[in-house]
């Protein structure tokens, strides 16, 4: 599943050919993704001018001049086609500016979602309503943490995914934050000291950007809208590595979490 460093790539990459421009033509290919797409949408953004683009945790953002701002969620699947070459019957909805930019967004699992929120009223939007800080943000800081940990015995790792305390953060670079920091990720929470957390913030930030500038990571079916494919998975140190040797020489571990598999050193991670 898309996570945030690739849904940041793929804003980036939209943004080179939708920030500026109006939109000519968009068309919607079936009723629906994970839920229809809203009833309104072709009227709403035809002629539109796309003022910018954004993201918020997991979100991408689509900004317009009408008040108007289209979120769109990859799910597990879903990508941006740039300029394709022909139509793919999973391109359910295709975007076209007035310069000839073709966009399509392609998902062929459809868990992928598309809404239209009234710009000004985003933050209040339900999925954004309640919402943490985000991890490059200035708002994600150790005292935040410790704030939000502060009596709970939930492991570390779980409440880090909680969208509540910090957005946007998924599975692999949780893990590998985790690492970067030497927390283990079953430690309770509430018992994590304020200077482990002062090595955890820098370690999310540090790589959420690494991945970011490597195209974030693929696995399975994601591609950067460029048609390229993510490349930081060549730089994970646990995710996914399993009995592999650690740095250290010890061997990685997995230990199921909430359903997820997560990745650790026993000798690096305390």
């Amino acid at each position: 599943m898309p996570e945030l460093p690739e849904v940041e790539t793929t804003v980036r990459g939209l943004a080179r050919y939708l920030e500026g421009e109006r939109i000519a033509r968009i068309a919607v290919n079936r009723p629906d993704l994970r839920r229809p797409f809203p009833p309104d949408l072709v009227q709403a953004l035809t002629g539109a001018l796309v003022v910018s683009l954004g993201r918020r945790a997991k979100y991408g953002l689509i900004h317009a001049d009408r008040g108007q701002t289209m979120v769109f969620h990859l799910g597990m699947s879903g990508r941006w086609r740039i300029e394709p070459e022909s139509p793919d019957r999973h391109d359910h909805l295709v975007i076209e500016t007035g310069s000839g930019h073709v966009l399509a967004l392609n998902d062929a699992r459809r868990f992928g979602s598309v809404d239209l929120v009234s710009t000004e009223g985003l933050t209040a939007w339900g999925p954004f309503a309640g919402m943490g800080p985000e991890p490059l943000g200035d708002g994600l800081t150790p005292r935040h943490l410790r704030a939000a940990f502060s009596g709970r015995t939930a492991p570390i790792k779980q409440l880090l995914l909680d969208q509540r305390i910090v957005a946007g953060l998924g599975n692999i670079y949780v893990c590998e934050a985790l690492f970067r920091s030497g927390i283990r990720p079953d430690k309770p929470a509430g018992r994590v000291a304020l200077s482990a957390l002062g090595r955890l913030v820098p370690a999310i930030r540090a790589v959420l950007t690494e991945s970011i500038a490597a195209g974030g990571s693929t696995i399975r079916d994601y591609a950067q809208p460029s048609g390229e494919l993510g490349y930081f998975a060549a730089a994970w140190q646990v995710y996914g590595r399993e009995g592999q040797p650690c740095g250290c020489g010890a061997p990685v571990l997995r230990m199921a979490q909430g359903g997820r598999s997560t990745f650790w050193c026993r000798k690096c991670q305390k």
